[in-house]
């Protein structure tokens, strides 16, 4: 198998993913999986499609991210992971569309408008 590359998206991340056969390495712009995100929340999430298609320690995970927060990169990473497994193997379907990766999360901070306070709060209405 060659190397596999698919993205994912969340909120304003954008991750890019190069999926290769190897001993489980997941490296983040350039730096390991426990140095890019510290918490083991973030960490469990990135590693999460593997653990539901039970293929632990099978692929090296190189990825490029970019771009909002934290969790949203690693949300975009799950996603980009995720995607490859199943063009990888069909049969990872199965496992992940029911625990909700296939999907792309579509929340996004809405925009502030013209004349708006914010994006949804307006000022305070003064009758003089």
């Amino acid at each position: 198998m060659e190397t596999l590359h698919k993205i994912g998206r969340r909120k304003t991340a954008v991750a890019r993913v190069y999926l290769s056969e190897g001993k489980g390495d997941v490296t983040i712009n350039r730096k390991e999986l426990s140095d890019y995100f510290t918490t083991g929340m973030l960490q469990y999430k990135v590693k999460q499609p593997f653990a539901l298609t039970e293929t632990t320690d099978t692929y090296d995970v190189k990825a490029t991210v970019t771009g909002g927060g934290i969790t949203g990169q690693a949300e975009a990473i799950r996603l980009a992971i995720s995607r490859a497994l199943v063009e990888i193997d069909e049969e990872n379907r199965l496992a992940l569309k029911p625990e909700g990766l296939m999907t792309r999360d579509p929340r996004m901070v809405e925009r502030k408008k013209f004349g708006q306070k914010k994006a949804r709060k307006k000022f305070q209405f003064s009758k003089r």
